[in-house]
């Protein structure tokens, strides 16, 4: 979350907090790009207007090092604002005031759509999907196609109760 405003960033934390997600906080596009090189992000929500670096330009230096997704958060609600930001590459633009629960659920969109292209990781295990490699800790670990479908089924549904008849549909094709 890069936004000079400490009360918006609170309040953005917060909602996104009872999703579980890992949160980073930065005042300003600086400090984002500090961020960005030090870990990994999966998706950025900034402001436009900050000082020291403002969001257009630290949406172009961060997508230079990464393609990561972004929403643009700003109470510019002009076109031109907006055309500038989408030109950037960016995936979604929030105008100031804004529903915290509807943010979340367009963070949630762009993270589930992002996510089947990107790789999954989850407490050190990561699952590279486009070339079926699975490693621990950075370390690669054989695994048999099943056994991959399986851990990457899994990962995909974290946190949910699953029967041994959906994981036969699903993975077995039971």
């Amino acid at each position: 979350i890069v936004d000079d405003e400490k009360l918006i960033r609170e309040v953005i934390k917060e909602y996104l907090l009872l999703e579980e997600y890992n949160i980073y906080e930065a005042e300003n596009g600086l400090e984002a790009k500090e961020i960005v090189n030090k870990n990994k992000i999966d998706l950025i929500i900034m402001d436009i207007m900050m000082p020291k670096m403002d969001g257009y330009t630290a949406c172009k230096e961060i997508k230079q090092i990464e393609d990561i997704p972004f929403i643009m958060l700003s109470a510019r609600s002009e076109e031109y604002d907006k055309l500038i930001g989408f030109d950037l590459g960016i995936d979604d633009y929030v105008t100031k005031p804004f529903s915290p629960k509807e943010l979340v659920a367009r963070v949630k969109a762009i993270i589930k759509r992002n996510s089947r292209q990107e790789n999954l990781e989850i407490m050190g295990i990561k699952i590279d999907d486009l070339a079926h490699e699975v490693y621990i800790d950075n370390k690669l670990i054989e695994l048999t196609p099943k056994e991959y479908d399986l851990l990457k089924y899994l990962m995909e549904n974290k946190n949910i109760a699953l029967s041994r008849e959906n994981l036969l549909s699903s993975i077995w094709g039971y």
